[in-house]
């Protein structure tokens, strides 16, 4: 069977490739895919895939195969892009300032829709139906996850697994990463003002200054990691913006700071924000300031792989690749939405290398980044291949 894939896949070959280009060209903000939905509705129309929208500018596809059609597999991939200037230099380069694939999502769907390309021709092979779900937002909280879930498309389904697939910038094209259980943390978005009077720098004890103030909130807020999280639960908590906008004479009335928390559970997420919270406002008092603390509602939860569901994944990956090029991830404190789907749903997420042998694609999220093309072949006909081995699990 899976060569019977690999065989359809090499047909699509050329054209995913185009597709990719084509994306990579015309990036979008999350939330803003309208072109990119339009043009992968122009795709599946012209393969007979049926579809809906899902999530605002999100598409929905649908391919039922044999048996019960009641039973499922979900294929995610995200579509939007970041706002950075790409510097690659390449043809297909962004032609939209300050907007580009930096994350790969331009290869992640892509491959799903190479993937269902696959599926469509090979619809008795598998049992059930294979949802292509094209998420919308995935960079910018709440994200587009927790949208697709508000809908519950899935309500009338029996999920036997949910896959996601993130390219591996350090990972050489033709390997694969796998791991079962925790994998990714919780991300929540925490901003604070620190407010005092402010006035003449020349005249600091006629006024409550939240600079200084706020870089003792930000001292203090260390105690978070350091003395309050349990040492075996990774746990960080990074701000990487402060402004303080006055002037060498002008002590400003009020600082922001913005930051992040990520964590590997869930009861400690809860807790470690009340004592964010706590602790900011407290220490502010202390210099006779306020705090505001403002942790965004809808961080991302953490990314769980199901055991079995992987366990199946690394032998089909095995199978279709050769066990070397099939790697044990280690855990990332980096945050993605589709975690919202693991509590849900029995769920896999696994890493597409991308790196050229013996370099690199360039970092994630930067101007350089440059994924080796030869990646979307792995990816369409792995996707392909773990829809079909999944949707047949549990018979």
């Amino acid at each position: 069977m899976y060569d019977s894939i690999k065989k359809t896949a090499r047909e699509f070959s050329d054209d995913v490739l185009r597709f990719r280009r084509t994306l990579h060209a015309c990036p979008e903000l999350s939330f803003e895919e309208h072109e990119t939905s339009r043009r992968i509705a122009e795709k599946l129309t012209e393969a007979g895939i049926a579809f809906r929208p899902v999530a605002g500018t999100g598409l929905l596809a649908r391919i039922e195969g044999t048996g019960d059609p009641k039973r499922c597999v979900v294929l995610r991939a995200d579509m939007d892009a970041l706002p950075i200037e790409e510097k690659t230099g390449l043809e297909f380069a962004s032609r939209r300032p300050g907007v580009m694939h930096a994350c790969g999502h331009d290869i992640h769907t892509a491959c799903l829709l190479g993937a269902l390309l696959v599926l469509n021709r090979h619809r008795a092979s598998f049992e059930g139906t294979v949802f292509g779900l094209f998420q919308p937002g995935e960079e910018l909280c709440p994200g587009g996850a927790s949208l697709v879930l508000a809908e519950d498309p899935f309500r009338d389904y029996d999920v036997r697994a949910f896959v996601g697939e993130h390219v591996a910038a350090e990972m050489p094209v033709g390997r694969l990463g796998f791991r079962a259980g925790r994998y990714m943390a919780s991300s929540d978005e925490i901003r604070i003002a620190v407010r005092g009077t402010g006035g003449h720098g020349a005249l600091p004890h006629t006024l409550t200054d939240p600079v200084v103030a706020s870089a003792a909130v930000l001292m203090a807020l260390q105690q978070v990691v350091s003395r309050h999280a349990d040492s075996r639960i990774p746990t960080v908590l990074s701000f990487g913006k402060v402004i303080a906008d006055g002037a060498t004479n002008v002590i400003p009335a009020e600082v922001r700071m913005e930051g992040t928390l990520r964590t590997m559970d869930e009861a400690w997420r809860a807790r470690a924000k009340e004592r964010i919270r706590t602790i900011a406002e407290a220490t502010a008092a202390a210099y006779d300031t306020s705090a505001e603390v403002d942790i965004a509602p809808g961080g991302y939860p953490c990314v769980v792989n199901d055991p079995s569901l992987t366990a199946c994944a690394r032998k089909v990956a095995a199978g279709l690749w050769g066990s070397g090029n099939i790697e044990e991830l280690a855990l990332r404190m980096t945050a993605e939405d589709f975690g919202y789907y693991t509590e849900r749903y029995p769920s896999l997420f696994f890493r597409l290398g991308v790196a050229r042998p013996g370099g690199t694609a360039g970092g994630l999220h930067t101007a350089l980044f440059d994924p080796d093309e030869r990646a979307l072949d792995y990816g369409v006909v792995t996707m392909a291949s773990l829809a079909v081995a999944l949707a047949g699990r549990g018979n």
